[in-house]
């Protein structure tokens, strides 16, 4: 049994799809963000960085993993799937894997953060992450004019980078002109592991009119 720590985010449904996909049996604990569930004690033991996801293996002696691209490591080494064996196969899934972590996780990062929750706009700013993530976009689209999916077959590297670009709206960053990235989205969300991933943990939707309350809240996170 898995014990999975997340929040409905980008980085969260890495963890989710990923254990949809593998068929491990895990038990949810959703963290209200917002209230900063992340930055208790009890928590911080499990990841001492205060961030979403992390797991617990119960059956592997209560074994805690954190950072999203680590927990999808694990999981298909302990699965056993989707992640080549073959040396070079492997390799070249591990640098798609590297690629969203370095670069569009953190560049969509910045560009939700100027974008939708600066206090004041700095134009500067979101220009430059947008356009970063745009142009990390175009290098996703050009890998996938020749290849199904990032690594050849569907892996562990499309799991963490497909919940970065499905919110590429979110960021103010438009996918026009890129149909085989879109190809790749359509493709990867038609999958009903996939979709019964993005479904945890379940939204608590705020009351109408409670937009600002959700902005503030994001804002104790910054």
């Amino acid at each position: 049994m898995i014990d999975l720590y997340t929040a409905a985010t980008p980085n969260g449904h890495k963890a989710s799809i990923m254990l949809e996909e593998v068929g491990l049996s895990y038990t949810v604990h959703a963290l209200q963000l917002g209230l900063l569930e992340q930055k208790q004690p009890w928590f911080l033991e499990i990841n001492p960085n205060g961030r979403i996801p992390a797991i617990v293996d119960r059956q592997n002696g209560d074994f805690a993993v954190f950072e999203s691209g680590a927990i999808l490591i694990y999981l298909a080494e302990k699965a056993g799937q989707l992640m080549p064996a073959e040396a070079r196969q492997r390799s070249i899934a591990l640098q798609w894997l590297m690629f969203q972590i370095g670069g569009v996780g953190p560049m969509q990062g910045q560009a939700n953060v100027f974008f939708r929750y600066a206090p004041e706009p700095i134009p500067y700013a979101i220009e430059r992450y947008q356009k970063e993530t745009r142009r990390l976009y175009e290098v996703l689209e050009r890998r996938l004019t020749v290849v199904e999916y990032l690594a050849g077959d569907y892996s562990i590297a499309d799991i963490a980078t497909f919940p970065w670009v499905r919110s590429h709206a979110w960021a103010g960053v438009g996918i026009e002109g890129l149909p085989n990235l879109a190809r790749w989205l359509a493709a990867i969300e038609a999958r009903p592991a996939v979709q019964r991933g993005l479904a945890v943990p379940v939204r608590r939707d705020l009351p109408a009119g409670d937009d600002a309350a959700l902005v503030a809240s994001v804002r104790k996170m910054l």
